[in-house]
């Protein structure tokens, strides 16, 4: 069964932070919540505050199957870092998943990960992913899944399901859940 990595930055958007890792812990998959700042304890857009069990500088890509890269305004704060793209970059030459919703493809985007690559993103990242079509709710380009934004985290948590363990599992979950 696969591990995924879910990288938390201040600011992040709670719900596609969520329920990614709530679907697929369903699914069998196990997630790591790191946190990208210098407390365990990251607080979301909406002040919910998620305990991360790891610091993501601490972290191997090649511990997991899988990068996930919740948005919302945090992005902002993981751009400047550079430890988003530079986890990105390393999951990506693993040929390994990594998933961003919101406005983390932009992350992506710095990690020189979207030559080519087919993507959708939020309304508000689309002047950085102009080729970025935001009619679409969860798009796979290869090893990147992308996904517009809070109202398609669903979409996007079971579209890494089907991915990763396989399109059963993903009925099987989706059923669960009467999705």
């Amino acid at each position: 069964m696969s591990d995924v990595l879910c990288l938390l930055g201040e600011g992040f958007e709670e719900i596609e932070a969520v329920t990614p890792v709530d679907i697929l812990r369903r699914a069998g998959v196990g997630v790591v919540l790191a946190a990208a700042g210098g407390s365990l304890t990251v607080v979301g857009r909406s002040g919910i505050s998620m305990m991360a069990g790891r610091f993501a500088d601490t972290l191997d890509a090649n511990d997991f199957d899988a990068l996930i890269l919740p948005g919302g305004p945090g992005v902002a704060g993981l751009r400047r870092t550079g430890l988003a793209a530079r986890l990105a970059a390393d999951f990506h030459a693993s040929g390994k998943i990594v998933a961003a919703i919101c406005a983390a493809p932009l992350i992506l985007l710095d990690a020189g990960l979207l030559e080519g690559v087919a993507l959708t993103c939020h309304a508000s990242a689309a002047g950085e992913l102009p080729w970025a079509d935001i009619g679409q709710r969860v798009v796979v380009s290869g090893n990147i899944v992308t996904s517009r934004g809070a109202g398609t985290s669903l979409d996007f948590a079971l579209a890494l399901v089907r991915v990763l363990v396989g399109p059963e599992k993903e009925a099987e979950v989706a059923a669960s859940i009467m999705a």
